[in-house]
């Protein structure tokens, strides 16, 4: 009887420890954002949307500083009249290129969001060749942190991420992005905040 409980009392150490074990490692996950798109695009065409300011520039903003290079400028310009700091992605950099296969970049939240903003996350954009003419695009987006500014950041890119993937679809179906009036909006912004 004394066997019995011991086993049974064994099975129970084990069995919490069991539970313990894949308690931590759900808890240990890591939250992240996760993205895809297939374009109309060769793989080589796609890569440049990624790697050149005219690929940048053809759908993700009005304007970019890019040097794909390890430590190379990722700089995203949303708003390129804005205070130096404020432009978008002001400061961020390419953290690794396989050319045609993966780049990552660090990221940052945007200006409404300062305390998150003086963080980074990070993010990978995978590419597979589909066939001849499409590929398939991928976002990985990582390193957030919990609660306040850092909720509010992962649900601004949940949405973000998407509609920058719409607008790279759209891209490689109709043309390069026109940023004429967004350009005009944010000058009138500026303008009208001037004035008060």
């Amino acid at each position: 009887m004394q066997v019995q409980f011991k086993g049974s009392r064994l099975a129970a150490w084990v069995c919490a420890g069991l539970m313990a074990m894949f308690g931590m490692q759900a808890r240990a996950a890591e939250r992240a954002l996760d993205k895809e798109v297939t374009v109309a695009a060769t793989l080589d065409q796609a890569w440049a949307a990624w790697t050149t300011r005219e690929g940048i520039t053809s759908f993700f903003a009005p304007d970019a500083k890019i040097e794909p290079r390890v430590g190379g400028a990722f700089q995203i310009y949303m708003d390129p009249g804005a205070a130096p700091g404020m432009k978008g992605a002001d400061e961020m950099r390419y953290l690794a290129l396989q050319p045609k296969r993966m780049l990552s970049f660090d990221w940052n939240a945007p200006p409404s969001l300062p305390e998150a903003r003086a963080q980074r996350t990070f993010v990978v954009v995978r590419f597979f060749p589909v066939d001849e003419a499409h590929t398939r695009i991928t976002i990985h987006h990582t390193g957030w942190g919990d609660g306040g500014e850092w909720d509010k950041a992962y649900a601004y890119f949940d949405r973000a991420w998407g509609l920058a993937l719409g607008n790279l679809q759209k891209r490689f179906e109709q043309g390069p992005r026109d940023w004429t009036e967004w350009l005009r909006q944010l000058d009138a912004g500026r303008a009208k905040a001037a004035d008060k």
